[in-house]
């Protein structure tokens, strides 16, 4: 579906609603060729680097890359307790994140291969350094947090909700060439932990 504003005659092209449900078919038949929740979580365990997305006071949107941790079904980021990332997620408790995937071995330094990508949406909990929460994690978080810098740091706790959003995730190098095979949801789980 395609629509003109009145005033100005620009075109806009089809919005989410309006995507074939091919397309939303494909990402299930991806998902049921076994991409699973527990091979997703797999390969955010073994990352440690992710952009998360937050939104400003003021309604504009902001991205920052950031090292973590998982542990336990919950991603966990040390940041600046002043800093923009920990002031601003702690006043609206969401963000978005995607952890990009690195494909390709050898390969991907002579050919120009993308990263696999897995995204999300989640609640996001700010916590001092210090607190008990974040002592209980203290040997889990100890190259994120080490002890001297517990008291002058923020530790953003992350829960990934909903549905994980993959694209080459699970799939052959051959296949991330094709959207319609290379994309997937899979529903988050908080089962079991690591």
């Amino acid at each position: 579906m395609t629509t003109a504003t009145q005033d100005k005659g620009v075109k806009i092209g089809p919005g989410i609603d309006d995507v074939p449900r091919t397309m939303a078919e494909s990402r299930t038949t991806a998902r049921a060729s076994g991409l699973t929740s527990e091979a997703v979580w797999d390969h955010v365990a073994r990352g440690s680097f992710a952009i998360i997305s937050y939104i400003t006071p003021s309604g504009a949107p902001r991205s920052s890359g950031v090292l973590y941790k998982a542990v336990g079904r919950r991603l966990y980021v040390a940041v600046a307790p002043e800093s923009w990332k920990a002031r601003h997620i702690a006043r609206t408790g969401s963000v978005a994140a995607t952890v990009p995937v690195r494909r390709g071995g050898v390969l991907s330094l002579v050919l120009p291969i993308p990263p696999a990508t897995i995204s999300f949406h989640g609640t996001a909990i700010v916590h001092k350094g210090d607190s008990p929460q974040v002592h209980s994690l203290s040997k889990e978080l100890a190259h994120l947090l080490p002890a001297e810098r517990r008291t002058s740091s923020a530790i953003i706790e992350i829960v990934p909700e909903g549905t994980f959003v993959t694209y080459g995730v699970g799939v052959s190098l051959n296949e991330m060439r094709d959207p319609k095979i290379a994309g997937a949801r899979v529903p988050v789980t908080t089962g079991t932990r690591f």
